[in-house]
């Protein structure tokens, strides 16, 4: 049988290679008929490693240069469907392109790494001024509403990067907090001293999911989707980016989210917060609803919950974030 060949493309880091490669075998393993190549990019994201990110652009730092590539002029260089970790994605594309499927999430919980050797076990353990090493602002502001005592830095690079640096004998890191999915992709959960929940920290829209994105359009890609993409994770993930949407939030502004679908009773509960950077002032609300049109009411649910939250302040919360990044 004369194989087809699906071009896949995504970051360079370790973490990103991982997941196409992921991405690769499931194809691979659906349909005999297609091979697949891969193709790492380095995205202006990836060259900025020296400031936080909430500081610079949006997320299509991590998105621009692999979507140019899915209408490259030259054949051989074009790809047909791009790998982003879903939280990356900007929740409203560029034209030309949407977002073909979601892959089965993997834990996208929030978790605490201690240095090696370390003799606290949680936030709770760790004494007044300690530093706690974060880039997101999301995690950071929730994290100052529990623990105010606590003192959180900026603490950018890929995850390898970012372990060596709160292990130096010599850093100022007590711990660092990082996606809980990640440290499981590339078989470091060992080093995962706590997972949050929502009652400390509420997780990232689209969190341990993939996000793969294809030109607008195209059946080929769409029927091969198909058969690897998950249900219940396209659910929770369609209502979490919804409510991100319908509060015109981004990868910079801090947005919480928690959901869970049950596919046999058909329900979707769905948690959220917009909380401010200091983590002093914030709105948390929940929305639980039994799905029909599965796609269709989830986002509508998205859309619900965050009108309902910026009925209740929400929108004042990320209009003055908004305002101190202008000045």
């Amino acid at each position: 049988m004369t194989q087809d060949t699906v071009h896949i493309g995504g970051r360079r880091s370790k973490l990103a290679v991982v997941q196409s490669e992921k991405v690769k075998e499931m194809i691979q393993d659906a349909f005999e008929q297609y091979s697949c190549k891969l193709t790492k990019t380095q995205t202006l994201g990836d060259q900025i490693q020296f400031k936080p990110l909430y500081s610079f652009g949006g997320k299509a730092l991590w998105t621009k240069e692999l979507e140019d590539l899915l209408y490259a002029p030259d054949m051989n260089l074009r790809l047909d469907v791009v790998v982003h970790s879903l939280k990356d994605m900007p929740t409203i594309l560029p034209d030309g392109f949407e977002l073909g499927g979601i892959t089965k999430r993997v834990d996208p919980s929030d978790c605490l790494v201690m240095a090696l050797n370390s003799i606290y076990k949680s936030l709770d353990d760790l004494p007044p001024g300690s530093v706690v090493g974060t880039s997101s602002v999301r995690r950071s502001a929730q994290l100052k509403r529990k623990y105010p005592n606590l003192i959180f830095e900026s603490v950018r690079g890929n995850i390898h990067t970012r372990l060596d640096k709160v292990d130096d004998p010599e850093s100022r890191y007590t711990c660092i907090i990082l996606a809980t999915a990640g440290l499981i992709r590339m078989n470091l959960d060992y080093r995962i001293t706590q997972r949050f929940d929502s009652k400390i920290m509420y997780h990232a829209v689209g969190q341990g999911a993939l996000g793969l994105e294809i030109r607008k359009g195209d059946l080929r890609m769409h029927r091969i989707l198909e058969e690897i993409c998950d249900l219940e994770t396209t659910v929770c993930c369609l209502a979490e980016r919804s409510l991100m949407r319908t509060l015109e939030g981004g990868c910079s502004v801090p947005i919480g989210v928690e959901t869970q679908f049950n596919i046999n009773t058909k329900t979707l509960t769905f948690k959220a917060i917009v909380i401010n950077v200091e983590g002093t002032e914030w709105v948390e609300d929940s929305e639980r609803r039994i799905l029909v049109d599965f796609e269709k009411d989830a986002i509508e649910c998205g859309m619900i919950l965050a009108n309902r939250m910026i009925e209740n302040g929400a929108k004042k919360i990320l209009d003055n974030i908004n305002l101190n990044k202008i000045k």
